[in-house]
């Protein structure tokens, strides 16, 4: 059975996107990250799935399904994951030429249930806050992953739902980057 785990990148001070809703600070990253990528290169061999909401979908696709440059060695990882995209309104979800996402529009809870049941590895959520949030509420969330970005934003929103319990987590690595990047692992621990 696969474990879910949130990876988000978020500011020093702790907001995974703007009170837009969007999170440019990516764009601090033109010059790479190379050494983040091979990091993340190798814990994507933990990994066979991802799952979206509609509106991170709507923004990967403008960007991972292309062909890979030279130097690129993330996308032909990601393009190779099992993706499901949750999603009330989009009746399919192409990949570029790859194979379609699957859609996943019924019950959000159950269909990740049986996504983890399905999966002998891990699953990995991106973005998508509200998706993220409705399954921490219910408890399906096994471990979580923040890239923190050394620059601070001031307002937004964080990858946490409003009243989640903090001391659910459990510090289990911790890893400096190029870029300045620094990545906190996390389990959940259940409660009960």
């Amino acid at each position: 059975m696969g474990q879910l785990i949130v990876q988000d990148f978020v500011t020093a001070d702790g907001f995974a996107a703007d009170t837009n809703n969007e999170f440019k600070a990516y764009e601090l990253l033109e010059g790479g990250t190379a050494e983040f990528d091979r990091a993340q290169l190798e814990w994507l061999g933990s990994v066979e799935a991802m799952v979206l909401g509609a509106n991170t979908y709507r923004y990967f696709v403008e960007y991972w399904p292309t062909p890979a440059s030279e130097a690129d060695i993330i996308t032909p990882v990601l393009n190779g994951l099992r993706r499901h995209v949750f999603s009330r309104h989009l009746k399919e979800a192409p990949w570029g030429d790859f194979p379609p996402s699957n859609v996943e529009s019924g019950d959000a809870i159950e269909a990740i249930r049986r996504i983890k049941r399905e999966s002998t590895k891990d699953i990995v959520l991106w973005g998508s806050l509200s998706l993220g949030e409705t399954f921490f509420a219910a408890g399906e969330v096994d471990a979580v992953r923040l890239v923190v970005m050394p620059v601070g934003q001031g307002a937004g929103r964080g990858v946490f739902p409003a009243g989640h319990d903090p001391a659910l987590l459990r510090l289990v690595d911790v890893n400096s980057y190029d870029q300045g990047l620094v990545e906190l692992s996390y389990t959940v621990r259940k409660q009960g």
